[in-house]
């Protein structure tokens, strides 16, 4: 009997131990968290929205900062035909405030639009069709210091011949990649070569400078797929696609999402790494 019991308390153990092991894994998005579906979106309200474009609304890590391009007037304080704005609220579940352009440094006589905020709050990712650049639309990037201050944007830097083309390049979207410790800008291009007239590239940064991109080809088609949106742990990623199967019309585009899965590698040292791949998944159309 006590050698019974001695062996059911071992098991309770073994057991306790293995989750004690797993939790950190499920904390660091090994195991596919659950989500409930979706609720209905709600218009964010005059305060943000105007009776002219707003578009490629983009968060801050904390959900208290909202950017977005408007096409909103030089009455409204624009500088050019579109520009880039940002609205602050005091918590997550508070309203949003007055929208306040990001001033000359950021915008320009031109079309600025598509922000893309790095996850720790240093880096502003958009697009633009200022002078300066290489083709129709470029990739730009602007560094602050202070993360707290949404006007200390420093002069935006062209991310050169290795990112953009002559063609048409913008959808950034920053992956910071901790687990690699390489990171990605994903993004979109109708440069020449691609399989359809805009593909989904991926540029690595590597050494301080980013790498020519590479097309995604899980992602591809010979159609448009474009907007690119990772989501901040690599597991899944959005975009908007004009590929057949959309569920509205033939001249319509949809939402699409797919994700992937994160393989623990193990390097024969004490601990381990972990890399992504995708997990034979196909994208899908959001709601």
């Amino acid at each position: 009997m006590n050698c019974y019991r001695m062996r059911v308390r071992n098991v309770l153990l073994l057991a306790l131990g293995l989750l004690a092991i797993l939790r950190p894994y499920h904390q660091d998005g090994l195991a596919a968290p659950g989500y409930g579906a979706w609720s209905a979106p709600a218009n964010l309200g005059s305060f943000v929205n105007t009776e002219f474009a707003e578009s490629g609304p983009h968060t801050s890590k904390d959900g208290r900062t909202l950017y977005f391009a408007s096409t909103r007037p030089a009455s409204y304080g624009s500088f050019g035909g579109e520009d880039l704005w940002v609205s602050q609220r005091a918590s997550a579940d508070a309203p949003w405030g007055p929208p306040m352009n990001l001033g000359g440094t950021i915008n320009t006589g031109a079309n600025d639009r598509t922000p893309a905020l790095s996850r720790d709050g240093h880096y502003l990712f958009f697009v633009s069709d200022r002078p300066g650049g290489l083709g129709g639309l470029d990739i730009w990037v602007s560094w602050r210091a202070n993360t707290h201050d949404i006007f200390g944007w420093e002069s935006p830097v062209n991310l050169g011949t290795d990112v953009n083309s002559p063609a048409t390049d913008g959808g950034p979207s920053f992956f910071e990649n901790d687990a690699a410790g390489i990171p990605q800008l994903y993004m979109t291009s109708s440069k020449a070569g691609g399989l359809g007239g805009i593909d989904i590239y991926v540029s690595a940064l590597v050494g301080g400078v980013f790498q020519p991109p590479t097309p995604v080809s899980e992602l591809n088609t010979a159609q448009f797929d474009l907007s690119p949106s990772i989501r901040h742990d690599g597991l899944e990623i959005a975009f908007t696609s004009d590929r057949p199967g959309r569920r509205r019309g033939p001249r319509s585009v949809e939402r699409y999402a797919i994700v992937r899965e994160r393989d623990v590698v193990h390097t024969g040292q004490s601990g381990g790494g972990s890399q992504l791949r995708v997990g034979g998944k196909h994208p899908v159309a959001v709601g």
